[in-house]
């Protein structure tokens, strides 16, 4: 049984703002940029809007160690991550890594896997 779930402009707005990035970005982040959109948007909302957004499956966490967790759109299908050591940013990456079943040991089946490459972006190096 689905919860029906009221539209408010400030779940529009970080709707909008997550759908228009490169990449997962943390709650303050979301805030700065949905603050454009409805200008007297909190953080407690953007908290409990990326709760309700995550629970409906339309927001997913990107959990980088060490770091709070970032949030971007469940529909961008699936992708990994690149995360800058200087600047903290992190960016989608296009592809998948090719040969991961080569690297599975013998009579191991992989589930589903998470890569995050750690460097430098073109800014920062």
């Amino acid at each position: 049984m689905s919860i029906e779930r009221r539209t408010t402009k400030q779940k529009e707005a970080i709707k909008a703002v997550l759908s228009h990035q490169d990449g997962p970005l943390l709650p303050d982040e979301i805030q700065a940029l949905a603050l454009k959109i409805v200008p007297s948007i909190g953080i407690a909302t953007v908290y409990r809007t990326l709760k309700i957004l995550q629970d409906d499956n339309l927001v997913c966490s990107v959990e980088i160690p060490g770091q709070a967790p970032r949030y971007e759109s469940s529909d961008r299908g699936h992708h990994h991550h690149f995360h800058c050591q200087k600047c903290h940013s992190v960016f989608d990456l296009e592809k998948c890594v090719e040969g991961l079943k080569n690297l599975v040991p013998s009579g191991f089946r992989v589930i589903d896997h998470e890569i995050t490459l750690h460097g430098l972006c073109k800014a920062c190096d």
